[in-house]
């Protein structure tokens, strides 16, 4: 499916906030739209962010705004996802922004299937695989990264099985890759966040693939828990790949200097509407965190799979193209 549309000069997200209960959609007919949008994750997952900044752009110009102002603006919704800055700036340098929108609405789905076709090489039928956060169609326009290769390897009839955490506070996983999987019928089990390290230490996960809000050359930024996997993974020797489209690569900095945005704490103290901490209790709810690009065994792209020890040579090269 389809996380947005163009149409009528405004844009129309899939409410992520919504499901599994409930598909419906959120209208944005303007650029503060967007910016509400991206917020509060009605849009979520660094290449549907980028795409939909792309849009608000787009609505920008159709509106006579300040452009520059409203780049800015954009920029600042999200820190984290590298996606939403190249997006922003991508399509403000453009001599048309709403054609330069739909052309990367268009690439980011045949990203996705690269990525998915290339990711598939590394599954084995009867592969169980834990993917983490949802990494899937409704974090890009369409097909996904992470959830992409498994796709790829369902639709080449590898029998697999797939794990997903809860991804806690938002449950991403629970709400959103669940729900994506069990649309294909593509087997899928939940776990609760602190069980994937057990699960690994009985053999019971083969592949941890995940995606990435941020890519650079000594690792990359995903949802909180991604790190605890990593090191699940490395401890008990299962191969941990990252799925990522090379627009989430930044390779300006270290990993270590990115901005982790902090979210508001009612995420971590409500849980479908309902308090389970006490009043008063204080909260540290970081929505990313880093993994060393020492824990990670491949990185899948639309180019193919780089191996994290050649991270400083494939650096260079995308800086010089």
């Amino acid at each position: 499916m389809k996380t947005m549309e163009w149409k009528d000069n405004k844009l129309i997200l899939v409410d992520q906030r919504k499901l599994p209960d409930k598909l419906s959609y959120f209208v944005c007919d303007n650029y503060n739209d967007v910016i509400v949008a991206i917020k509060t994750m009605v849009v979520r997952g660094a290449p549907a962010i980028g795409v939909a900044a792309a849009f608000g752009v787009a609505l920008a110009q159709l509106d006579g705004e300040n452009m520059r102002k409203v780049a800015e603006e954009i920029k600042a919704s999200r820190p984290t996802a590298v996606n939403l800055f190249w997006a922003v700036d991508r399509v403000l340098a453009s001599d048309n922004p709403v054609d330069e929108a739909i052309a990367m609405y268009h690439e980011d789905i045949d990203t996705n299937l690269a990525i998915g076709r290339n990711g598939a090489e590394i599954i084995s039928d009867g592969d169980t695989i834990l993917t983490h956060c949802n990494a899937g169609a409704l974090a890009c326009v369409d097909y996904g990264t992470a959830l992409g290769v498994v796709r790829s390897a369902f639709h080449q009839d590898k029998k697999i099985n797939v794990i997903c955490d809860e991804t806690r506070p938002v449950g991403q996983g629970a709400r959103l890759s669940v729900w994506e999987l069990q649309q294909e019928n593509i087997p899928v089990k939940l776990i609760p966040d602190v069980a994937a390290g057990y699960l690994m230490q009985q053999g019971k996960i083969n592949k941890v693939v995940i995606g990435a809000d941020r890519v650079a050359k000594d690792g990359i930024v995903n949802k909180i828990g991604s790190l605890m996997v990593a090191l699940s993974a490395n401890r008990f020797h299962v191969p941990f790949y990252v799925a990522a489209p090379l627009s989430t690569f930044d390779h300006e900095i270290s990993i270590y200097d990115t901005e982790i945005e902090e979210r508001n704490p009612e995420e971590v103290l409500y849980y479908g509407g309902c308090r389970i901490a006490p009043k008063g209790t204080e909260v540290i709810n970081p929505a990313f965190d880093i993994v060393p690009s020492d824990l990670i065994t491949g990185i899948i792209t639309e180019k193919g799979i780089i191996d994290p020890n050649k991270f400083q040579d494939f650096f260079q090269k995308l800086k010089y193209k």
